[in-house]
């Protein structure tokens, strides 16, 4: 009965969490205006930073609700170690022990995202903190998504343990791209994030279904 129980809120856990991120970045792209954000040239990063007037490798930034944004960061960083570290309780071992540090370091550099804004403006170890955060949170979300279908401890279907290894190769994929033009960087980082985040739904609704199933399952039937 406890497994179940830590289980259905770890994965209740990871869908808030990819709710609460979508709609603050939806708020405060919203409240940006002259020029509008825009989402497949600025950097989400962008929406954080507080320096209304900053010019960055071309881009005005001015973002009103950047509180909002950097709320939201470093609440994705805690929500998704909690969700991921108690999932990763269906482990045992090395990969228990590797899943969590991936599932803490994410949240580590996502608190730092949220601390430290991507500004010019600011001190410089401020931007590298940033950047250095921004990098660990996404390549350890992704690496997490990728081991959740590559162990398969979740139990889940065939289809999704090929899902959960393709949107978490997708995510590296992404922020390797990120470089390759301005008028796309916004474009490849969102793939970069956003894989995580289907992630976290996707893994978190078959869970939370499953739970549901088995609990109106007649007792003589086997689960």
């Amino acid at each position: 009965m406890a497994r179940r129980i830590w289980l259905s809120v770890g994965a209740a856990v990871l869908i808030v969490n990819a709710a609460q991120w979508v709609i603050a970045e939806a708020v405060t792209a919203g409240a940006w205006k002259n020029p509008a954000y825009s989402y497949a040239t600025n950097y989400i990063s962008d929406l954080g930073v507080p320096d209304c007037g900053t010019q960055f490798q071309g881009r005005e930034l001015c973002s009103p609700r950047h509180v909002l944004m950097n709320t939201s960061f470093m609440v994705e960083g805690v929500l998704f170690a909690i969700g991921v570290v108690l999932l990763a309780r269906l482990l045992s071992g090395r990969a228990r022990r590797v899943v969590t540090a991936l599932a803490v370091a994410h949240g580590v550099g996502m608190v730092a995202v949220g601390l430290f804004h991507g500004s010019p403006d600011g001190p410089s170890h401020g931007l590298a903190l940033h950047i250095g955060g921004a990098g660990v949170g996404i390549l350890c979300a992704n690496t997490v998504a990728i081991l959740a279908g590559a162990l398969g401890s979740l139990r889940l279907p065939t289809a999704y343990r090929v899902f959960s290894v393709a949107v978490g190769a997708l995510g590296i994929a992404g922020i390797a791209l990120v470089g390759v033009s301005e008028s796309t960087a916004g474009t490849f980082e969102r793939s970069s994030v956003y894989s995580w985040l289907l992630w976290s739904v996707v893994t978190g609704t078959l869970l939370l279904a499953r739970r549901v199933r088995r609990t109106s399952m007649p007792e003589n039937v086997p689960a």
